[in-house]
Order: C-alpha cells, then structure tokens, then sequence
C-alpha cells in the first residue's frame, strides 16, 4: 500500500484532474441534503491559464520597491489585461471544449483569464468526469458541490488552472463575542477599544481625517454577512464626534441581503470608517448569488473585470492552507499580483487561532491559513493592552494567527527581518519539526484586536474580539496615508510589503 500511493497521485496529475490535491471532504458541520437534479442549472468558473505570470511578478517587485526606479509607476487594468491574458490558443482550446458539450452562455471579465458559464448538472458532470454534485446545507444556507474530483479533458489540461464551483465551501464564521471569555472576571470595568481609544494609541490628531477627492477604500464580506446603515450611523454619533468622518457607506458593490446585521460586517465598516475617516468606502458583498458560487472567488473574478477600484481592501477571510489545492493557490496568488501591479492595497486578517493544530497521527504541526500566508498580500495580526484598564502597550493578543506557509517560499522582502526574529527567539522556539523555516512568514504587521466596542442592531456591544477588528483598523490608517500621498501627486502605496520591510521597524511599535 505505501507504494500505491505516490503512483496513485502520479496518475491522478496525468489523467487531467487540475486539483488532485484539493480536500474534497465535507466538514461535518454541512449536512448533505441530497443528490441534484440533472436539470438544475449550475454556475462554474473555469480558470484560464494566464501568459507573463513571471513577467508579472517582476513587475510588480519593480512598481513595489521604493528603491526601484519604477516605484509607484503602477498598471491601470488595461495594461494588466494585455499582459497576462491567455494566448490565443488557450481561447480557442477552452472555448471549443465547452462548446462542444453545448456550453454557449458564458460571460468572461475584462482581462480574459475567467469564464463563468452556466449549464445543467448533467453537462457538468459529462464535461468534468468524475463530479458529482450534491446539495449541502449549514445554518440555512445551502451549497451545492462536488463530492469527488474532478477532471478535465487531456486536450484542455494545459490550458486551465482550474474549475471553481465544485469544491471549497464557504469556511465557518469566527465566534467574535468574547462575551464568555476568561478575560471578563477580572475585577473593574475594562476600558473596551473604541475610536477615540485608537486614535489615542496610533496617535491621530482630529486633523488625522481625508480630504483627498481621489481617495477610497474597502471591505469585503463574503459569508452572507450584512451590514446595517442605521447601525453605522448610530456608531459614528457616538463614538465619532471627535473627528470628521462620514456616516455611511458610498457605494455597495453585491447585494446587500436582509435580516440581522452580522457582527464581522459591523465590525469591518464601523472601524475601517472611523480610522481611515472621512474617506469613501464601498462594501463588495456576495452572498453567493448561486449555490454553486464560491464567494471568495467571485470577489476575485471582479476585481479583473473593474477599471475603477478603491486603493485598500481590507479583508477578514481564510481557509486551512492544507485544505486547498495548490493549483488554487498559485492562481489566486497571481490574481493578487494582478491587484498589486494596479497600485491596489490588499490586507488580510492573519486568523483567530494562533499558529492553529494539525494531527497526522504521532506528529503534531502547525497549521497555516490562506491567503493570509500568500507572499503577494498583507497579513494583519492582533494585539491587546498590556493592562486592560489602561491606553498602555500592546502585547500579542493570544488568538492571533501566524507562522509559515508550507507552499509558498520566503520572499526576498521579508528574509532577513525573520532571519533575525528567528536568530533571537531560537531558546523559545517549539521543535522545528511544527513549521517550515523556509516558507512565508507572516503576520506582517498587527493591531489592537481585543476588546472592541460595536454597534449592532442598534446596541452597542462590548468584548468584540479578533483580527478582523485589527484589519481594518490598519486599513484605515493605509487610507489615511495614501491620502496624504494622493494631495502632493504621489501614486497609492499600492503592495504594502516591500517598503514595510524596509522600514526596518521605523513608524511601528515593537510588540
């Protein structure tokens, strides 16, 4: 048997399954529903192999390094698109392929790399064999997906990334509500973070507000997250009266569904509005508007298909690294990439589960999350108050997520700053064998996540904790930055990481 399975894996790569290595497994927390209807219709997004992804990166190390010529000298969605789109080849290939099973409804984006095309399930499963798709529903929300891979025709293999809509659910949301945490006991009343509280601590002055036409940031929600204008208003009278800012949302990218505002979504907008105040902010939400949608990935596709963009997005998502296919990853990564070269500031919370647990058997190791160990965006970590009563210093909050990616490499911006971390740290360090030295470490940077004051269903509620609070508060502070960059003719920041590491320290505090 332990011959078997490395050939096994051979001549799954060889047979034309794109995603060999995707988790396929659905987590028990989804209960299967049922096998669909052959007729149902399904939306699916087949990813085209891109041309220039070397070229791209390059780029995008050239328009990031502040000691590069090229600094600044960012792409404009146009020029991105007559880079990387796929050969004309690729086209055809692909286009004949879905053709030929009577696939003619399908829509692509500005840069070409996607198609999104809409068929039944029994064509789905003729053109991809082995699928099988199921229904699966969790706290009401249900999905439809593969319950087996995948594989793709030998002549279009070369040609495709892979297919989205057939595996990956939606990862479940973090409880944020430390309502019940240990932390309450303590005797007194805790200060709880609020904007005045921020501000105090990151030192912005009331004159610390936007002012830049040309200025503009974001917050993504992707698990059927909702957030609420009458909870943003209340918010900012009362805890915004200090400084300028706005009290709602300029433009609402998806849509936006009814019920109960979510606490992430409250969370996100209150705070990236009260730190990067005064600048116009949009919302992309997605609700999945089709079962067989994987919402993070829908976000992407749009990212390829708008010309005009806010300069930072914040967003508090991700997923067991080990849980997805490397094919995804590479392909996702690029799309970063593509964000990077367009002066776009990507920021991703770094997780609520430290350095998270993987059980393989006897051996025990670390577990990172993705996207937040990506090398081509910047990952938030969270701190808290060294005395709970207090604007004093910042220790790590225990919850917050980090360590180093086992797919993707160190990069250069970052390896001598962990070279050094780990030359310091060496005595304290758990046994080598947990995590991968060689890989991308991250958070790249933190803030305050412990403690937060939020509106909700118009009640202000206390104890809100995790990176997702830390995220756009870094977000907001970028904001603040570009606008100030945006008013003397400066590009935006843009990819954060290359001028961060070189900072060397400067401007941020030692935790």
């Amino acid at each position: 048997l332990t011959f078997s399975i490395p050939l096994l894996f051979s001549s799954l790569v060889w047979s034309g399954y794109l995603e060999y290595d995707q988790d396929v497994l659905i987590p028990e927390d989804w209960t299967h529903v049922g096998r669909v209807d052959s007729t149902e219709e399904l939306e699916l997004t087949f990813a085209l192999k891109q041309q220039n992804v070397d070229l791209l990166e390059e780029t995008l190390r050239l328009v990031s390094d502040p000691d590069s010529a090229q600094y600044g000298k960012h792409l404009t969605l146009e020029e991105v698109s007559s880079l990387v789109h796929p050969s004309e080849l690729t086209q055809k290939v692909v286009h004949h392929w879905l053709q030929s099973h009577g696939i003619t409804n399908c829509l692509t984006v500005h840069t070409q790399d996607f198609l999104q095309c809409t068929m039944t399930v029994e064509v789905a499963e003729t053109l991809l064999p082995g699928s099988k798709f199921h229904r699966y529903i969790r706290d009401g929300h249900s999905v439809v997906r593969s319950s087996a891979p995948y594989s793709v025709h030998d002549d279009v293999h070369q040609h495709l990334d892979f297919v989205g809509g057939l595996h990956r659910l939606p990862p479940k949301e973090q409880d944020l509500s430390k309502a019940s945490s240990k932390r309450q006991s303590k005797a007194g009343v805790h200060l709880g973070v609020t904007p005045a509280i921020l501000r105090a601590r990151y030192n912005l002055t009331a004159t610390d507000v936007g002012t830049a036409q040309n200025n503009s940031q974001a917050v993504a929600q992707f698990l059927e997250q909702y957030y609420s204008p009458a909870d943003l208003a209340e918010f900012m009278s009362m805890y915004g009266r200090s400084f300028q800012h706005l009290s709602q949302v300029d433009r609402v990218v998806g849509t936006q569904g009814g019920g109960k505002a979510g606490l992430e979504a409250s969370l996100d907008i209150e705070y990236i509005m009260s730190t990067g105040a005064n600048i116009s902010t949009w919302v992309f939400t997605n609700p999945g508007r089709h079962e067989s949608q994987e919402p993070f990935l829908q976000w992407m596709v749009l990212l390829s298909n708008m010309s005009d963009l806010p300069w930072v997005h914040t967003i508090s998502y991700g997923d067991d690294e080990d849980s997805l296919s490397a094919a995804y990853m590479m392909r996702i990564n690029t799309e970063f990439m593509k964000a990077g070269v367009r002066g776009i500031s990507l920021l991703f919370a770094s997780g609520d589960s430290g350095a998270g647990c993987r059980h393989l058997g006897k051996e025990n190791s670390f577990r990172p999350s993705f996207p937040a160990s990506s090398p081509y965006v910047t990952t938030v970590g969270g701190t808290s108050f060294k005395n709970p009563f207090k604007v004093t210093y910042e220790v790590t909050d225990y919850i917050s997520g980090g360590g180093f990616s086992n797919i993707f490499k160190m990069p250069d911006y970052q390896a001598s700053a962990v070279d050094a971390y780990l030359k310091t740290v060496a005595a304290a360090l758990p046994p080598q064998s947990y995590f991968n030295t060689s890989g991308r470490a991250y958070p790249d940077m933190a803030a305050l996540s412990d403690n937060y004051w939020v509106v909700i269903n118009r009640v202000p509620v206390p104890w809100v904790s995790g990176t997702s609070a830390s995220t756009p508060v870094v977000g907001g502070m970028m904001s603040l930055i570009n606008d100030q960059r945006l008013l003397k003719g400066l590009p935006a920041l843009g990819f954060l990481n290359p001028r961060l590491y070189k900072l060397k320290g400067q401007a941020l505090f030692d935790v």
